[in-house]
């Protein structure tokens, strides 16, 4: 019985390590430069927002998890001009400003730049 038990123990800590493992090799770029549009590019952040908010699905329920997806889908018309950045940059940003936490940028000139 306790053979067993310290067997079920260890295969858990294998599985858990696996995982873990596993999972930071599936972060993407640290960093990525954007499309800005009109108002230049946008130096994107991306493992810093990935340990800040914990969850993909915060941003990635609104478009894939692959390079150019967001230009791709403004191309295609199925994603709206500024969409991202109203629905999830700006709102999010003045959210956490308002809770008085550690907050990004809320004007355009703070992430976009021009060349």
């Amino acid at each position: 019985m306790q053979k067993r038990w310290a067997f079920s123990t260890f295969f858990v800590m294998v599985f858990v390590a696996v995982v873990m493992v596993g999972a930071g090799v599936d972060r993407g770029s640290e960093r990525f430069s954007m499309d800005g549009g009109k108002r230049g590019t946008v130096e994107f952040p991306h493992h810093m927002h990935q340990d800040a908010l914990t969850d993909c699905g915060v941003c990635h329920d609104l478009f894939p998890k692959s390079a150019g997806a967001i230009q791709e889908m403004k191309s295609s018309g199925s994603l709206k001009k500024k969409q991202v950045m109203n629905s999830k940059c700006i709102s999010c940003h003045k959210r956490l400003k308002k809770e008085k936490k550690a907050a990004g940028p809320v004007k355009c000139g703070q992430c976009h730049t021009r060349t």
